[in-house]
């Protein structure tokens, strides 16, 4: 069988096993531009593009999960019926809370997914404001007649399932896309990307929801072999256009070519996206509802997959405050959108699982994990500045997960649900549900018990 043609045979077995539901629409993609300064934005329609068949299920087209810094409906033009609306974060959302936004005004290319309609529909982006209340921001039309929309065919690749479960309607569909990998290293490329998949349904609740998923990968050869690492002096011309040093964070591993990424991944059906890029330096990023990253071959992969994919599918925050980041800090803590931080040190918003008689808020070995995490951050600075070979990190790594996984393991609050203040990169007014989780530290601990609620509510959000 021609590989190009891999994938219409998978879509047409596919197809074939879901005769009996009613056939899905086609998916209708709108690019944008988003540009703007820290103080204010605008929007520029970019273009619209047909793809292929509508990947998700058919009776759940309305989000209910309050998730995301934005969000976009789709209403009916004749009678402002809500037809469609998800929750989203961008890069522009991330960007305006550098020093950087300050002072220029950049310009990032965006997009939104939705079931193709029959008759014109109004797209509405909305932002939430600090209250936690959307507005809208932005509108534009979307008729399905416009001789504009590019209707051409997908481009010829080769996709190939890492792990199909079933149609993809009633699955949740991962696509995994290899960036830095030339001709010559694809047999690696479908090595990685099954170590990948192998890496997710090893932490539950992924575990337990294995056969939920279907896993897809597309070839995509490269010129040259790695991404730009800028910090580093390297630069690559790569496919997807990932790099390091996003922000000026020498970890943070992005793609700032969202039309290319879009345009790649349309051949194949999915709801979720994850970049792998062929390079050994630690590093990776999550985006919900866009995508997230990794570095395929540091000792930490594992870790920075996992934790990096909850930012994607579950719009999981970071619990973590002792690590650099390019974001300024907020003078108020209004409560985050995020499931898995809160402003409020009783907790309500994880309340149903609090553990019985937990002080709140709740104590923790806060002093000696800062004291700890100020040396190991001072060494990881001098290792980055002397740029020291990459086994050097892990060490420093194998050595800060030891200390800290003894520190955060001791009683008596060690697996119990309360309110143990320091996350969103804060050290005070901001509370995480445990006193370790994936979000929080690289130690081997899996996912709390609100970041693990939080996943499956997607989960069911995708998959029959």
């Amino acid at each position: 069988m021609n590989r190009n043609n891999r994938y219409l045979w998978l879509m047409a077995a596919a197809v074939a096993s879901a005769s009996a539901q009613p056939a899905a629409p086609r998916t209708l993609r709108v690019d944008y531009v988003h540009t703007g300064t820290a103080s204010e934005e605008q929007f520029a329609l970019d273009g619209m593009v047909l793809e292929g068949a509508w990947p998700g299920p058919l009776d759940r087209w309305i989000d209910d999960t309050n998730l995301g810094k934005y969000r976009f409906q789709v209403l009916d033009r004749a009678n402002h019926r809500r037809l469609y609306s998800r929750g989203f974060a961008t890069i522009f959302g991330e960007w305006e809370t550098t020093d950087e936004a300050k002072q220029v005004r950049r310009v990032f290319s965006e997009s939104v997914r939705f079931p193709a309609p029959a008759t014109p529909v109004d797209v509405v982006i909305q932002k939430r404001d600090a209250r936690g209340e959307f507005h809208d921001v932005w509108s534009v039309m979307a008729d399905p007649a416009d001789p504009a929309i590019d209707r051409s065919l997908p481009p010829r690749l080769n996709v190939w399932p890492v792990v199909q479960s079933g149609a993809p309607r009633d699955k949740v569909d991962l696509l995994l896309l290899g960036d830095g990998y030339t001709a010559s290293e694809m047999e690696k490329w479908h090595r990685d990307a099954r170590r990948t998949a192998q890496l997710l349904f090893a932490v539950p609740p992924f575990k337990e929801h294995r056969a939920d998923f279907n896993v897809w990968a597309i070839d995509v050869p490269a010129e040259e072999s790695g991404v730009s690492r800028p910090s580093d002096g390297v630069y690559r011309h790569s496919p997807l256009g990932a790099s390091y040093d996003a922000f000026g964070s020498e970890r943070y591993v992005l793609s700032f070519d969202n039309r290319r990424l879009r345009r790649i991944a349309s051949a194949a059906p999915y709801e979720f996206i994850e970049i792998v890029v062929n390079d050994r330096k630690y590093g990776g990023g999550g985006i919900f509802n866009l995508y997230a990253t990794v570095a395929a071959d540091n000792a930490f992969t594992p870790y920075v997959f996992v934790h990096e994919f909850g930012h994607h599918f579950a719009g999981l925050a970071d619990e973590y405050y002792t690590s650099d980041v390019a974001y300024g800090s907020p003078a108020e803590r209004p409560e985050p959108w995020e499931p898995n931080v809160t402003a409020d040190p009783q907790a309500a918003k994880w309340k149903p699982l609090l553990s019985p008689g937990v002080g709140l808020p709740t104590p923790w070995p806060k002093l000696p994990f800062e004291q700890m995490e100020r040396e190991i951050q001072k060494r990881r600075h001098e290792i980055r500045a002397q740029h020291r070979p990459e086994d050097v990190m892990e060490t420093l790594f194998r050595e800060e997960r030891e200390r800290i996984t003894q520190l955060l393991a001791a009683p008596p609050n060690a697996g119990k649900v309360g309110a143990f203040e320091g996350a969103m990169y804060e050290a005070r007014g901001y509370y995480r549900p445990q006193q370790d989780c994936i979000m929080f530290t690289r130690d081997e601990v899996g996912f709390c018990a609100v970041c693990r609620r939080a996943i499956e509510r997607i989960i069911r959000m995708y998959a029959n």
